[in-house]
């Protein structure tokens, strides 16, 4: 019996998730090292729910320290099929303000040298990433997030860089430019590997700041992003809460079979090595 079937990343200033009762605490060891935090399951409103803090306990990590790999396959390893990642971002668009949500359904990666995929070492396989997110656990964060009362927007292109500085006022005007919507940095490789992972994964933003575009309001700073966020996590918990609750049990997104048509190395020919490393992830695909 799986230990959760659906798991919430929190990000900058979303480190528990209230309401959770039978709670149980899980350090998971991965090939790919510790998560980035112990990982805690319960139920909530009828269901098994995990949550993990990317940044760790403190907010410790860097967004390019967060063991991306490490946290999917823990997740994955517990039973989660679905994932709702929850990420601080600045808004490249006049009508995306601060304090409001978004739920984006396209990514932008700039990030560097994040290790991006679970292959590799004898094992090839390329999944479909044209649509990064998943539509059907993507349109009921956004319809939670109308019921809750949020000013929250559907669709839009996420651009991850590498931080962890914030952009320069050129890169801020380029990102506009090109009509993304909010930038952040941590959505890739996370949702790259969850897709890997076979699992849906979908993202509920907090819009903190105008980045550094706006002329009209002040360059973004930690202290900026803290203090909205303080004021809109509270409206993504309930957001979060509402989705879990709605969602139907079973799966019937293309998510679920991500890898059917993605491996390309012939089963004989994968190392066994490879087979045991990644059986969570390729084992019905390999028996």
């Amino acid at each position: 019996m799986s230990e959760a079937e659906i798991a919430i990343i929190g990000g900058s200033g979303f480190y528990a998730m209230e309401g959770l009762t039978e709670i149980q605490t899980h350090r998971v060891s991965t090939p790919f090292g510790d998560p980035s935090e112990l990982i805690t399951t319960g139920s909530l409103g009828g269901r098994r729910v995990a949550f993990l803090a990317r940044h760790g306990a403190g907010h410790r990590l860097l967004p390019s320290e967060v063991p991306y790999r490490a946290n999917i396959y823990a997740l994955k390893s517990l039973g989660v099929e679905r994932i709702i990642a929850i990420n601080a971002v600045g808004s490249l668009r006049e009508e995306i303000a601060p304090q409001h949500l978004i739920v984006p359904d396209q990514l932008l990666d700039k990030t560097k040298d994040r290790p991006g995929t679970f292959f590799g070492n004898g094992l090839v396989a390329h999944v479909a990433f044209a649509n990064p997110v998943c539509p059907v656990l993507s349109l009921a964060l956004y319809d939670a997030g109308i019921q809750t009362g949020a000013e929250v927007h559907k669709g839009g292109s996420y651009v991850v860089t590498e931080g962890p500085a914030f952009a320069t006022r050129t890169e801020s005007h380029y990102y506009r430019s090109l009509g993304l919507s909010v930038v952040g940095m941590t959505a890739l490789p996370e949702a790259k590997l969850a897709r890997e992972a076979e699992i849906c994964y979908a993202i509920l933003a907090c819009v903190t700041d105008y980045d550094c575009w706006h002329d009209e309001y002040e360059s973004v700073t930690a202290e900026m992003i803290l203090t909205n966020l303080g004021k809109n996590v509270e409206t993504a918990k309930t957001t979060v809460a509402s989705t879990v609750s709605a969602l139907p049990r079973e799966r019937d997104c293309q998510c679920a079979d991500a890898l059917a048509n993605a491996l390309v190395t012939q089963p004989d020919a994968v190392p066994s090595n490879v087979r045991t490393k990644l059986s969570p992830i390729i084992g019905r695909y390999m028996s």
